[in-house]
């Protein structure tokens, strides 16, 4: 019988707790920081984030991470549904805790990612497939290609998303991660263009992945020896 992975499931939560508590927290209480400073907020926790509790998780933080290494067929199902529930929880609590200790109005509401003007819904499938598409060619890369250096991933995840938000932060809201939408989507009960920050993740994951897994990792795992 299989035992559960209970701490990397606890570790899922928490990193993605402490990922959006920051994250939310400088897209609507964090004052007049502007984008640049909403990137570098989401990107600097995420790598610390990767760096600390990686060894323990993988340090997903994201359904659509953990959709694609799922997809390539380096996570069991019962792991990645476990993580996807952990994730989502953790963002739901981030989302609440947001909510109890902010002193502006509508906070949790202002953190939830939104389509800017002139943004339709396919734009933003498109713009989050993409920016989604480069995490996860950097979560491959750093982290699960058995030929990674692993010891910059923290790093080089963290800044993917620096990067990213910098791009579509005020286009989309630069999510890259259907929980960091579903958390405060939830909590402030704003589901507007949903389809957006589920589907636009969820593609770029897995063309990423199918790309590793059919062409990618099957060369690596043959120069390392590496087990699938």
């Amino acid at each position: 019988m299989k035992i559960w992975p209970w701490n990397a499931i606890l570790a899922e939560g928490i990193g993605t707790f402490f990922f959006f508590f920051v994250g939310i927290g400088a897209s609507s209480i964090g004052g007049t920081i502007g984008v640049v400073g909403v990137a570098l907020a989401h990107g600097i926790v995420l790598a610390v984030m990767v760096s600390s509790l990686g060894a323990i998780s993988g340090g997903h933080f994201n359904p659509a991470v953990t959709f694609g290494i799922w997809m390539a067929s380096r996570l069991d199902n019962r792991r990645a549904i476990a993580y996807v529930i952990a994730q989502l929880l953790g963002a739901v609590l981030a989302a609440v805790a947001i909510g109890y200790v902010s002193n502006v109005p509508d906070a949790v509401a202002a953190g939830t990612p939104a389509l800017a003007n002139g943004i339709d819904v396919g734009r933003g499938i498109v713009i989050e497939a993409i920016l989604t598409a480069i995490l996860l060619t950097a979560v491959f890369g750093t982290a699960v290609d058995p030929r990674a250096p692993k010891t910059i991933a923290g790093l080089g995840i963290g800044l993917a998303v620096t990067a990213d938000i910098f791009m579509g932060g005020t286009l989309t809201g630069g999510a890259m991660n259907p929980a960091r939408w579903f958390g405060p989507a939830l909590v402030a009960g704003k589901f507007d263009n949903a389809i957006v920050w589920i589907a636009g993740p969820l593609l770029g994951a897995a063309v990423v992945a199918a790309i590793y897994r059919l062409l990618f990792l099957p060369e690596a795992d043959a120069q390392t020896g590496a087990d699938v």
